[in-house]
């Protein structure tokens, strides 16, 4: 079982310093908010990657369909060499009430997963190396042989977590390729409903009857625990460890204006459950 924390707030100065912190108090994992127009997620945990040794880098997370593959994949490879295997790719469609329409990005829930497909589908391309092409709706790239990066430190691939918005077919099918879970759950009137431990039950048992791959896959939960009280924070992760997960990811969104709180919850350290 693995804890991180993701930061909802600062710039890469303060990322830094609260990455260090988040490393010395036991956390696994330090993930950044990847904003339309703001703080630069991967210049932000670059600043991370120089003052740590052992937290895992990431996202939470990176919308692809208003990023440029090739980009993406360029920063993301980037910093798992800088780190020496440190990153996770954390991907979905993204929240487009911030800021997709006011920037001219794209708002549609199916086109959007047309180009989440196509760009995973460039990103792993391209992290296998050159020579690389690719045909698709969105995407054309022609063969390039010029200047390739190194390939990422981590094998088969940096792992990609994958949004699944439970029960859809097709957004399940999606993370079954890549290589983690961030449990979404969407009504039959399709509003957004809250994720329980009998969804993580159900949607573990659709992973291991349906996933081919033989990698390792984690399966992620978000929430938020109390740092001085041990026992409730146990008492709030410990059924959804029973259920299947993973990681367990510690977020303030609340906590968007003060850093005082954020640094003293990273100081207190993950919710153990010994």
């Amino acid at each position: 079982m693995k804890y991180g924390f993701v930061l909802p707030l600062g710039d890469a100065r303060i990322a830094a310093e609260l990455g260090y912190e988040a490393e010395a108090a036991g956390w696994d994992g330090f993930f950044v908010w990847d904003a339309v127009w703001g703080i630069d997620p991967w210049i932000s945990l670059t600043a991370v990657a120089m003052g740590t040794e052992r937290i895992k880098l990431g996202t939470m997370l990176t919308p692809v369909s208003r990023r440029r593959p090739w980009k993406l994949a360029s920063e993301t490879t980037t910093l798992d060499n800088l780190s020496n295997g440190r990153v996770i790719l954390a991907v979905g469609l993204g929240a487009p009430d911030t800021g997709f329409a006011e920037f001219g990005e794209e708002t549609d829930r199916k086109v959007r997963a047309e180009l989440l497909d196509e760009g995973l589908d460039i990103i792993t391309g391209l992290w296998r190396g050159q020579p690389f092409n690719y045909s698709g709706k969105h995407y054309r790239i022609r063969e390039t042989t010029f200047l390739p990066p190194p390939p990422p430190v981590q094998s088969p691939r940096i792992p990609i977590w994958v949004v699944g918005a439970w029960p859809r077919p097709k957004s399940m099918q999606r993370v079954l390729r890549y290589d983690g879970l961030l449990p979404n759950k969407l009504n039959p009137d399709a509003s957004q409903g809250t994720v329980t431990t009998d969804d993580i039950r159900d949607m573990k048992a659709c992973i291991v009857e349906h996933r081919r791959e033989t990698t390792p896959f984690d399966i992620v939960m978000e929430g938020e625990t109390p740092g001085d009280d041990p026992q409730r924070a146990a008492a709030i992760v410990h059924p959804f460890v029973e259920a299947g997960i993973t990681w367990w990811l510690d977020s303030m969104w609340n906590e968007q204006k003060a850093i005082e709180p954020v640094r003293r919850r990273i100081r207190q350290g993950p919710p153990r459950l010994d």
